[in-house]
């Protein structure tokens, strides 16, 4: 599942409150994915850059759930290569981990890990 998206998703989430995430992603998860980098993406979103130009946007739903995506990105074109929905809080991290590891799950595979 390759879905090419123009310009990003769209920002209809929540305002989110980027340290809150981070605690509950957890800083050892937080290192493997993205090396403790990450990037505040419009209101309700980061984004973690895991390299080779793939990256994880993870997005604070109206419901106080998680909408996680792998993002592939080449020109400034978006490829979305997976997604999760109704991710809760506890099971975040673990959802996280699974999208960021793009060498060892495909698309369709990483969002039945969790």
């Amino acid at each position: 599942m390759t879905t090419s998206i123009l310009v990003g998703p769209d920002d209809t989430g929540r305002d989110i409150v980027p340290e809150q995430l981070l605690a509950q992603i957890g800083i050892g998860n937080l290192m493997a994915v993205s090396g403790g980098r990450w990037i505040r993406y419009g209101f309700s979103s980061v984004r973690f850059p895991c390299g080779a130009g793939y990256e994880v946007l993870v997005t604070l739903e109206a419901d106080d759930t998680y909408t996680v995506r792998r993002i592939f990105s080449r020109s400034g074109t978006w490829f979305l290569h997976g997604e999760r929905t109704n991710v809760y809080n506890d099971a975040v991290s673990e959802v996280v981990y699974f999208a960021s590891c793009f060498r060892s799950y495909e698309p369709g595979e990483w969002e039945h890990k969790a």
